[in-house]
């Protein structure tokens, strides 16, 4: 398991899930209790829950995912990574596992396919915990380059043909950091060991080609909305004050999701379980006490 295990708040066991085309998505169990299953944001992977894992993990087990393609999940150049593979592979995963009574926990993309799995899954789904929804893109991007303006010029090169896959060949772990402290209100709430480790996964074969394809496909979030209306379990929205959605898309969200309420944390940006983990693990437990 590639980690820092002086700094990684959690353990667990670890699991590789083979789908029906192949590839393989890597899960860490952990804790007891009804299971929860937990998604992370673009870029990232389960490591990004160290702070939220063991909040999780004292009344659920836990199923953290690799997100296909991420982590040290398994990539394939010949995948459209869009929504709707993701969604068809977390499908299998909570098969495969035998997943049901579910608590779906999602962040930024993860929030999307938390919710779209709700729609598709009404079943097996107790509930979603949705933070900060990606899922209103016009461009390219466009809520990563709302971060900042590093963010906007670089992901602006990553989008031009050829270009943009030698620019992102040269990502290294400070380009990365720069763009992702776009998504944090301090920047030194993204421990150097976390962002090591999300530099070190950058470098797997095949990896430049998963996160470009990703962003290439960005309709496929914003279209993602349009099974909103069929979620009927209870909903949590969660907005940083800053994420980098605006108000009238975190409003149209909220207007596509009957069984929704919402949920504001100050101060806070988008990558919301590490730049403010204690706060949005007070709307968690408010959201299952009420």
């Amino acid at each position: 398991m590639n980690k820092a295990a002086k700094d990684l708040k959690f353990n667990g066991e670890e699991l590789f899930i083979t789908l029906a085309d192949g590839e393989t998505v890597r899960v860490i169990k952990t804790g007891q209790g009804t299971p929860l299953l937990l998604m992370h944001t673009i870029r990232t992977q389960i490591e990004y829950f160290s702070e939220m894992i063991p909040f999780y993990a004292a009344n659920h087990t836990v199923y953290a995912v690799d997100l296909p393609g991420h982590g040290q999940s398994s990539i394939n150049k010949n995948i459209n990574y869009d929504e709707p593979y993701l969604r068809a592979a977390i499908t299998q995963v909570i098969q495969q596992l035998g997943l049901s009574n579910l608590t779906l926990v999602g962040e930024s993309i993860g929030a999307t396919l938390a919710l779209t799995l709700a729609a598709t899954l009404p079943d097996q789904i107790r509930q979603v915990f949705a933070v900060n929804t990606y899922d209103y893109e016009t461009r390219y991007a466009d809520g990563i380059r709302r971060g900042n303006l590093i963010a906007n010029f670089m992901l602006w090169n990553y989008s031009i043909p050829v270009h943009g896959a030698i620019f992102a060949a040269l990502e290294n772990q400070l380009f990365l950091s720069l763009v992702m402290n776009g998504g944090v209100t301090n920047i030194r709430s993204i421990p150097g060991w976390l962002m090591k480790l999300f530099a070190q996964t950058g470098r797997r074969p095949g990896y430049t080609y998963l996160g470009r394809n990703i962003l290439k496909n960005w309709r496929s979030w914003s279209q993602a909305t349009s099974l909103y209306p069929q979620v009927t379990c209870p909903v949590t929205l969660v907005y940083g004050e800053f994420d980098w959605s605006r108000q009238p898309e975190r409003t149209r969200t909220l207007h596509q999701l009957t069984t929704a309420r919402l949920e504001t944390v100050a101060g806070a940006g988008h990558f919301l379980s590490v730049d403010h983990p204690q706060a949005l693990q007070r709307v968690f437990n408010s959201a299952n006490h009420m």
